[in-house]
């Protein structure tokens, strides 16, 4: 008798029960795999959301350390604490501190890191055109600066005149033209400044939501050397480098300081104080870093954060636009 139709059925079995296998291994796998993925994405959000108030309490601590120094005096310079970089601390210590029923094993290496620097070191693009108008001391400073940095004096001419033009849509109500008027200074990339050109310009120019004068005591050599007309580039470099030993305490010391015979003081363009600081803070974990930059402006003892956002990767120093 054959047993070729049993022989059949067996083997039709046999594949049906290795389909049906693959098929729930499959099921499985697929199962397993989102599973996984939800797990990471929301661990990813929760590392997210802790980084988000590790920074903010960050921020708070600067802004403290900003209120104390504000008691002190009216002079703001290079020696004092808000001045002195947060190193990279290992936050999980102190958690493994705090949590005695815990190993060291248990607990993530997280890392936070920070900086709080002096805005008004800068040159404040504010003062450049207010209300449509040159201001022809700050355009001079400018100029100073552009010719020690290679700049050439054919894109201030034109960003003056894009400036105005945007101020001057702005004033007569122009909401398409208004809204090109920069309120950060990367946005000056819609006034035709090239990407190139603005990370150049960034440790040496700022814009502030109020003209402000540079804070002599804080600001590099070029920027001194621009907003002093009377200075000459090596009496700029002299002065930053000994001012490392006694910094001012009033305009009326720099002339003797930097060797000046004579010197029109002007309080729009130098200073020896600051309201405005730059804060950036930096968590580093096992998912990677978070950066976050804001700009605080402080009155007296009170400071307000004008904005907050994070710090692009591809360039750290450029200003944030992400307001508050």
């Amino acid at each position: 008798m054959s047993k070729g139709p049993t022989a059949r059925q067996s083997g039709s079995a046999i594949l049906t029960a290795m389909l049906t296998v693959a098929m729930v291994a499959t099921l499985a796998s697929a199962a397993l795999w989102q599973q996984w993925r939800n797990t990471e994405i929301e661990r990813a959000e929760r590392s997210r959301l802790q980084a988000h108030w590790i920074l903010l309490g960050a921020l708070d601590w600067a802004r403290l350390i900003l209120q104390e120094d504000g008691r002190d005096n009216n002079v703001d310079h290079l020696s004092e604490p808000w001045s002195v970089p947060l190193r990279e601390a290992r936050l999980s210590t102190f958690l493994a501190g705090a949590q005695t029923s815990s190993t060291d094993g248990d607990v993530p290496d997280v890392f936070l890191s920070g900086q709080i620097s002096d805005v008004q070191a800068r040159l404040n693009l504010a003062n450049l055109v207010q209300v449509g108008i040159v201001d022809p001391s700050a355009q001079t400073a400018f100029q100073r600066l552009f010719q020690q940095l290679g700049v050439s004096n054919g894109v201030l001419t034109t960003l003056i005149q894009q400036l105005q033009k945007a101020q001057k849509a702005a004033a007569a109500g122009t909401s398409s033209a208004a809204s090109t008027v920069p309120t950060r200074l990367s946005q000056l990339v819609w006034l035709g400044v090239s990407p190139a050109l603005l990370e150049q310009l960034t440790p040496f120019v700022t814009w502030l939501p109020v003209p402000t004068p540079v804070n002599l005591n804080t600001a590099p050599a070029e920027v001194v050397y621009a907003a002093v007309k009377e200075m000459t580039w090596s009496k700029a470099q002299n002065f930053v480098q000994n001012r490392t030993q006694q910094h001012l305490n009033s305009l009326t010391d720099l002339p003797a300081r930097a060797g000046l015979s004579k010197m029109a003081f002007d309080p729009s363009l130098q200073a020896v104080n600051t309201r405005f600081f730059e804060v950036r803070a930096t968590l580093r974990d096992d998912l990677g870093s978070t950066s976050e930059l804001s700009v605080v402006q402080r009155d007296g003892v009170q400071t307000q954060v004008l904005w907050r956002g994070p710090v692009p990767a591809q360039n750290a120093t450029s200003e944030t636009d992400s307001p508050r």
